[in-house]
């Protein structure tokens, strides 16, 4: 009887340096029961110090890996063709100094980038009209309006960001995280159809091994 599976690979993973990447840290497999774990513990790379900071790995090195062990095994790939693999580097403990520095830069720029926009927009004079024409009465700093106005404004960039410090406020991502998702996903098929890795270099030799770092 012949056997079969199916093979969706993950669309990014993570690993740390030296670490050896199985089956089961890059894809999904769905078939028969028995043969299901021996398939999801073959290795098949393991990260060395060339890989530097991203691996691609293609359907086809898995399928090579799989007929390796099983040769009579039909593999059918769903999805997509690659897996992008971020190396995950130590992080450097931040200098308290320059953590300030750059909180101190960054507050000054978003206040200097809001107060020049209410400037273009003339929105002092706004606010004055609208209180003329709520009361009747002409005043150079009408309070009434921009102290709600500048509470108004802080909370609708919670809303608008969907967040309050590490708090989401619901499930639903943010524009910021919507483009920062887009961006990802470009970075990812850049690097999958460009980088020099595994993928673009022609199959190994009957010798291979899946701890090589060619």
């Amino acid at each position: 009887m012949e056997q079969h599976i199916y093979l969706q690979l993950f669309s990014k993973g993570t690993a740390s340096a030296g670490q050896t990447l199985y089956i089961k840290d890059i894809a999904r497999l769905e078939g028969q029961k028995d043969i299901l774990p021996s398939i999801m513990d073959l290795a098949i790379y393991k990260i060395n110090a060339k890989d530097k900071s991203h691996v691609v790995i293609d359907a086809l090195t898995v399928i090579q890996q799989i007929h390796s062990s099983f040769p009579e095994l039909t593999v059918t790939v769903l999805g997509r063709e690659q897996t992008v693999i971020e190396i995950e580097v130590p992080r450097k403990i931040v200098s308290p100094v320059m953590l300030v520095l750059v909180w101190f830069l960054l507050f000054v720029g978003a206040a200097l980038a809001i107060m020049n926009f209410h400037e273009d927009v003339s929105m002092l004079s706004v606010h004055q009209k609208l209180y003329s024409l709520i009361t009747g009465k002409n005043l150079e700093q009408p309070l009434l309006l921009q102290i709600p106005y500048s509470f108004g404004l802080g909370l609708g960039m919670i809303l608008f960001f969907n967040h309050l410090f590490k708090k989401r406020i619901n499930e639903e991502p943010s524009p910021l995280e919507i483009e920062m998702f887009q961006y990802r996903q470009e970075i990812e098929n850049y690097l999958a159809e460009t980088e020099t890795d595994r993928s673009s270099k022609p199959w190994p030799s009957k010798s291979y091994s899946p701890y090589s770092s060619d």
